[in-house]
């Protein structure tokens, strides 16, 4: 991976190269203020103001170019307006043509300004993260919240490109209505098919996007899944390995398995009470009954996770047969009348949770330009199987005998998903086709006489050559010792992946801390309300297994409709950290409703606040996740100890906590149970507020 000096120097405009960030100026300037730290030639608040103000400067700079092209773009879309005024009333159809080419022109400039903004406004991103990092000092809190929140901010100029959308709107309204003009003056000869839309306009749209990092329903729904999407565009060769790994139903069958895994793990939420009661336990053991899956699955995403660095087939095919042995265990445990073969059953599903792969399949076998759609449809597998569980456990309410074996809405979950994994292991080990794993080896050739790595396309262009002469090449070191000096964008350092759960551990920062803080305390939430719905319904509202059933399946419905309108329209209209704290907010409002202080409790109560806190949690999550991605390091992206692994395994533990305090909160009585399990909630969802608040204005 190119590191930003280089791709900064690469894609600048020759002409307005002098108005770019000095990005290799401010890496020296921070270098030489360590230097000077150690040597107690200056101390921290000096350092403090210098860098403060040279980045004030290089900011002003960006700005004040920035202003002037955006007043040169709108001065020549005015004299477009004018000729397209007269036009309008003498109509020529050459001389609509000639102006729409010369709007395309003002669009490709607009285009050259967009990516001028994004380079900048990367450059100060990462000169800010390098900052904090050299001196272990949360800078960037202090000088995004001093300078956004200002009225006179330029970095609000550069960070939401104040004026250009104005610029935008303009030209692709113009565009479009060229376009519809030059269309109505043709005949059917001339045009036969309906005009499509001036391909420059997608081109600004799609700069528009990267720019804003405007978040449609499909990113949305793809920050869910957590998994790492190349930020620079792939090479033609990269594409090309990339298609040659990817096959289409290997994909569908990772997908299919996250949804069944899902139906799995809820399909028994309904009738886990029962059942342990129907073997001579209390109710409330299905705390421990449903959080097993959930402490099996604990250890298996570490070893699936690191399984899956060399093949995708065989733990996917052992998956699918320990699931089937645990649903199997779960159904016979009714006959065998025995607790134990329940919970070993529920531990062996959770032994074959493969979801780390499923992941993991679609960070590196799914190509880079279809990567947010399998994440996105990950998503969706997820959210139908967590509704489709429920459901089908309400639909199973039928009880007969076939040869001493009991078929009830206890046990039917059980076969019913036993039949499923075992069908499935049919369909994989037809059809799956394990990728190529060659190219993953190594990414870069070496030179055969030194030694080094050589770079592709230098030898394509016939630009490497193995015999340099001394000077030539100790100049050439120095230069790449310079600009990667220290650097977390340079292979050895940022693309190294952690290699342990205490090399992962070192590289949270508090921002990454608090983020795993929230995913933790929302699934905990989530759990608490899901896993003891059975209970707390039938003893409030006596509700049988049909009425819970439904109820959690409606919750798990709402999912995919709450995703589509917060990825579409509000997170547009807000930053992902605002609606971060207002979803925490709104989860402990939900929370704080559920508690019965009254001598009676309604279903309206518990229905009105499980769906807040259920929705609130939902949204929550998938906030959560996007900004833990754009804050966590690189080097969490790939390997076994990804994000993705610590945020399974965040998530996981607190199912664990959640079912554990469910169970121990019922030798206290069921009349207690709903206030003594919400408590820790509300701690819990308290202080993750507070802790976004302190690290509000690094989640930038």
């Amino acid at each position: 991976m190119v590191n930003f000096g280089k791709k900064l120097t690469a894609d600048q405009v020759p002409e307005w190269r002098g108005y770019y960030i000095n990005y290799k100026l401010m890496k020296k300037k921070v270098k030489q203020y360590g230097q000077q730290l150690q040597q107690g030639e200056k101390d921290r608040r000096r350092v403090l103001k210098d860098f403060s103000k040279m980045l004030d400067d290089q900011i002003e700079k960006i700005v004040l170019f920035l202003l002037e092209q955006q007043g040169m773009l709108a001065s020549r879309i005015e004299k477009l307006g004018k000729q397209r005024a007269i036009l309008a009333e003498q109509p020529d159809i050459s001389g609509i043509a000639d102006l729409r080419e010369a709007y395309r022109e003002v669009g490709l400039d607009l285009i050259k300004l967009l990516k001028f903004v994004d380079l900048n406004a990367t450059g100060i991103r990462k000169i800010l993260k390098k900052f904090d990092k050299r001196f272990s000092y949360r800078f960037t809190d202090y000088y995004v919240s001093s300078r956004s929140n200002h009225p006179y901010s330029q970095l609000q100029q550069v960070f939401k490109h104040v004026g250009v959308g104005a610029v935008v709107g303009a030209l692709s309204r113009n565009l479009v209505d060229l376009q519809e003009r030059q269309g109505s003056y043709l005949s059917i000869y001339d045009q036969p098919t309906t005009a499509l839309k001036d391909p420059i306009i997608d081109m600004i749209n799609s700069s528009v996007d990267k720019l804003t990092r405007s978040t449609n329903f499909l990113r949305f729904l793809g920050q869910h899944a957590l998994i790492a999407h190349e930020e620079s565009p792939s090479t033609a060769g990269e594409e090309e390995i990339e298609d040659q790994k990817y096959h289409f139903i290997s994909l569908m069958l990772n997908l299919v398995n996250t949804f069944l895994y899902m139906v799995n793990t809820y399909i028994i939420v309904p009738t886990a009470d029962d059942y342990s009661v129907s073997l001579g336990a209390a109710s409330t053991v299905c705390g421990v009954v449903i959080g097993s899956m959930a402490v099996a699955q604990i250890f298996s995403s570490v070893y699936f996770s690191a399984w899956s660095n060399k093949s995708y087939f065989r733990p996917l095919v052992f998956s699918s047969i320990v699931l089937f042995l645990g649903n199997v265990c779960y159904a016979m445990a009714y006959d065998m009348n025995s607790l134990t073969v329940l919970i070993v059953g529920r531990l062996l599903c959770g032994l074959g949770s493969a979801r780390a792969v499923n992941r993991r399949y679609i960070s590196d076998c799914v190509p880079a330009r279809i990567r947010m759609q399998a994440s996105a449809g990950f998503v969706s597998a997820s959210a139908l199987g967590m509704a489709c569980g429920p459901a089908l456990a309400g639909l199973l309410q039928w009880r007969f005998k076939i040869y001493m074996v009991t078929f009830s809405q206890s046990t039917l979950p059980g076969w019913l998903m036993a039949v499923a994994w075992l069908l499935y292991l049919v369909w994989l080990c037809i059809t799956f086709k394990e990728p190529n794993r060659a190219d993953e080896v190594n990414d870069t050739p070496q030179n055969p006489v030194s030694g080094q790595r050589v770079d592709i396309e230098q030898v394509e262009n016939g630009l490497a050559h193995p015999l340099l002469g001394d000077s030539e090449a100790k100049q050439n070191d120095e230069d790449d010792d310079e600009e990667e000096d220290d650097s977390e964008e340079c292979a050895q350092d940022s693309r190294k992946p952690a290699t342990s759960i205490g090399s992962a551990y070192r590289l949270l920062t508090p921002s990454v801390k608090v983020q795993l803080l929230i995913y933790f305390m929302l699934k905990y939430a989530m759990e608490i309300l899901l896993s003891e719905s059975s209970v707390i319904t039938n003893h409030y509202f006596k509700w049988d297994t049909s009425a819970v059933a439904i109820f959690l399946a409606v919750l798990g419905l709402t999912v995919l409709p709450i995703n589509a309108v917060v990825g579409t329209y509000i997170s547009n209209m807000f930053e992902d950290r605002q609606l971060l704290m207002a979803s925490q907010i709104m989860l402990l409002v939900g929370i704080v409703f559920s508690f019965k202080v009254t001598s009676t409790y309604s279903v309206a109560q518990y229905v009105i606040s499980a769906l807040v806190t259920f929705v609130s949690a939902e949204v929550l999550e998938g906030v959560n996740l996007s900004l833990l991605s754009s804050v966590m390091s690189s080097r969490l992206s790939r390997g076994t100890y990804n994000g993705g692994l610590l945020s399974t395994e965040a998530g996981t533990l607190a199912r664990v906590v959640a079912d554990c305090t469910i169970t121990g909160a019922g030798y206290l009585g069921i009349g207690s149970l709903l206030n003594v399990t919400l408590l820790p909630s509300l701690v819990i969802c308290a202080v993750s507020i507070a802790c976004t608040f302190l690290t509000y204005n690094s989640l930038f």
